[in-house]
């Protein structure tokens, strides 16, 4: 059997390309390589992101090479995209392979066989299947290497989306995420259809909408979103920055004001309604005033989880030549203060459910996410991984809600 290993670094989007790998490679007989094993292939799926995201990519080609001793090791990915000349100088490294000729990659490096179909049928130690349906960004923020690596935004056809998540629910996928760099972009079918479509797919229990920007949830979404009887309430709503002048710089194509409306109109359609985000601290000129205003706007929303980066140049983009950066420690000292409200907001948005019961899909022994993506563990319970539980909440604490598995309490009353 020929042996496989795969690394996979940065968003959602490389996570599924990756996976479509992993079900060709499987289709064709190979098995996934132990440590310390010589592999036929090993791909790294690199991301650019962020400088730090650049150093981990390097790390793991060394690290693979090292451990697997792989006839063919392969880059791809974001980092491939902006450096190819720098891998390809790369002793480990034996092939390059861009972003725009990532879904031909086995072809491309094998090309005496015949591969199956790019798309994914699974979703390898998860719970959630990540469905992209679209790719490339048109926004060019300020900040963003994105659109130089990735491209213009495309998007998968609306009917090969909806065969893959019937492929999944096949496969016993209970829960799907739409994903992609810039799912706002979607088309030319709306957004908004394509939920509806997924909606009325038999099997499938719930339907999350990844990443998107305030302004492009419109009224036709936000019905898609509420009204749908799998769409669950919660969504990943992007802010970087809730300073006007911040996301002026950055380029971003909303106000603070239409971020708050966006967040209002979702939470009065539906009070258990949470929104999780992402928050770049230090970009270039943010003042100690700027940065108030986003832990101020992060008091008001209360988000459910944050994800915060801190500012790192990109190479090409505006923000990189931009004056007045923000020393490093004083990013740093943002950073941890950051953190600290964001844990103690989540906490705080949980408290106002604990009695309530929830709907948890368990994704590892004792451990699972409720409809509005709050953590839940359930102790001193097995239960199967990939089922859904009714729970009921009887604490808080800073990791996440402490539930009690309705099911279990009433076959426990039955035998009182």
């Amino acid at each position: 059997m020929k042996k496989y290993k795969i690394v996979t670094l940065g968003c959602r989007t490389n996570q599924y390309e990756s996976q479509a790998f992993l079900d060709q490679l499987k289709k064709k007989g190979y098995g996934e390589a132990s440590s310390g094993e010589e592999a036929d292939l090993c791909i790294v799926n690199t991301c650019t992101v962020t400088q730090s995201a650049d150093h981990r990519s390097l790390y793991q080609i060394r690290k693979l090479a090292r451990e697997y001793r792989p006839k063919r090791l392969v880059v791809t990915g974001c980092l491939a995209e902006r450096s190819k000349k720098e891998l390809e100088a790369l002793d480990e490294v034996t092939d390059v392979v861009l972003n725009s000729e990532k879904e031909g990659l086995l072809p491309l490096i094998f090309p005496e066989e015949s591969w199956p179909e790019f798309r994914i049928e699974r979703f390898e130690a998860h719970t959630r299947a990540f469905v992209k349906i679209q790719d490339g960004c048109n926004s060019y923020c300020s900040y963003c290497v994105i659109p130089f690596v990735r491209g213009r935004s495309r998007s998968k056809k609306t009917f090969e989306i909806l065969q893959e998540i019937d492929a999944l629910v096949d496969n016993g996928y209970k829960e799907v995420v739409l994903t992609g760099i810039n799912i706002g972009d979607f088309g030319p079918d709306r957004l908004s259809d394509l939920v509806r479509q997924v909606d009325k797919i038999e099997g499938l229990e719930r339907i999350r909408i990844s990443s998107i920007d305030p302004d492009e949830i419109d009224e036709d979404l936000l019905s898609a979103v509420i009204e749908g009887k799998k769409t669950c309430p919660s969504m990943h709503i992007v802010l970087q920055s809730g300073s006007n002048l911040t996301l002026k710089r950055m380029r971003r194509k909303y106000t603070r004001q239409d971020f708050l409306d966006a967040v209002k109109r979702l939470q009065k359609a539906n009070p258990f309604f949470t929104v999780t985000t992402d928050i770049i601290v230090g970009f270039p000129g943010e003042t100690e005033e700027e940065f108030q205003e986003t832990l101020e706007l992060m008091k008001e929303v209360l988000f459910a989880k944050v994800h915060m980066f801190p500012y790192s140049d990109r190479p090409k983009t505006r923000a990189s030549r931009m004056p007045n950066k923000v020393p490093q420690e004083v990013i740093q000292e943002r950073k941890a203060r950051l953190l600290k409200v964001a844990e103690e907001n989540a906490y705080k948005l949980r408290n106002k459910w604990v009695g309530e019961e929830f709907s948890v899909l368990m994704e590892t022994d004792g451990m699972g996410h409720t409809e509005n993506f709050l953590p839940v563990h359930i102790p001193n319970q097995e239960l199967k991984v990939n089922t859904l539980v009714k729970v009921k909440i009887i604490d808080n604490t800073p990791e996440g809600f402490i539930g009690e598995n309705q099911a279990d309490r009433k076959i426990q009353t039955l035998f009182a």
